[in-house]
């Protein structure tokens, strides 16, 4: 095992060539299992998905092979571990070997890999085998980073039954329309939720997640910075950066950038670029230190 790294999450993830048209998580455990599990096998369309989840919690990502018997063991334990925490993060299983592009979206030179998620920026972790104890070490330290990035919380379980209490019934449906790629849905169940409980925070917040989620489905990182950096007025150019920016884990860039438009632009369009940051923000965490820092600057460009 090489050493555990845990730094200050930064970085992005290219999730350009994985825009998600409907995730399909394969459960690692039998539909049929009742003892709650966190874990799931990814494939392609299941993975943004997920790393949407690491908004919330961290998302534990191991890339190997079922032939690999030292992959296999460490997705064992590290199933194990992460289950024991209850929601508090989630495991994704990638057979690197099925799906080379995910792998290739974290620069994974050799298998196993494993690497965290925190607010949809890589966290890595370790390469090569790892005894339980020390897996368990390096997963606590996780949870510390995760606390001091605003994360808290748990989410629901993957499978099984995790006994804890459901989810208001519009917010499930919301979920499960999420799960069905089906992102309109998804959005007028958290509305609804809203017109019935115009304080329902975690609604509104899923109101802006899910249109984050349907705008980038089908955008090409790549192709879209090569726009916005050709046409540096084009509103809706800009905004497609940003948002891709945030879901990639470039927080910073995707604020600093609509920040800097506000400040060039004028009375509708402006508002409309402020409006957008407001949702941003929210997806993120009003909590967070970079939204913090965001907001100040916004507050020098607007007054």
């Amino acid at each position: 095992m090489t050493e555990p790294h845990i730094p200050s999450a930064r970085g992005a993830i290219d999730l350009g060539a994985l825009a998600s048209s409907g995730p399909q998580a394969t459960e690692s455990d039998s539909a049929a299992a009742t003892v709650a599990s966190w874990t799931m096998n990814l494939d392609e369309a299941a993975f943004q998905p997920f790393v949407a989840l690491s908004q919330r919690v961290p998302a534990i990502v191991s890339l190997g092979s079922p032939r690999v018997q030292v992959s296999v063991d460490l997705d064992a334990a590290l199933k194990t571990l992460v289950d024991r925490r209850a929601g508090k993060m989630v495991l994704g299983v990638v057979d690197a070997e099925k799906y080379p592009n995910i792998a290739k979206a974290f620069n994974a030179e050799q298998i196993p890999m494993v690497i965290a998620l925190v607010n949809g920026q890589p966290v890595p972790l370790f390469q090569g085998p790892a005894a339980a104890e020390q897996i368990d070490q390096v997963l606590n330290q996780l949870a510390e980073l995760a606390t001091q990035q605003g994360l808290g919380g748990s989410v629901p379980a993957f499978s099984g039954d995790s006994g804890e209490a459901e989810l208001p019934p519009l917010h499930q449906k919301a979920v499960d329309a999420i799960d069905a790629g089906d992102y309109a849905a998804a959005e007028a169940a958290y509305l609804e939720a809203l017109a019935e409980k115009p304080n329902d925070h975690d609604a509104q917040v899923g109101v802006y997640q899910v249109r984050l989620l349907s705008r980038t489905a089908n955008l090409d990182l790549n192709d879209s910075r090569a726009a916005a950096a050709a046409n540096p007025d084009d509103l809706d150019m800009q905004l497609n950066v940003a948002d891709l920016d945030l879901v990639g884990g470039h927080v910073e860039d995707a604020f600093a950038r609509l920040v800097t438009l506000i400040s060039r632009l004028a009375d509708e369009d402006r508002e409309r670029v402020r409006r957008r940051l407001i949702e941003l923000y929210a997806v993120i965490g009003n909590a967070d230190p970079r939204v913090a820092a965001s907001r100040q600057k916004l507050s020098r460009v607007l007054f």
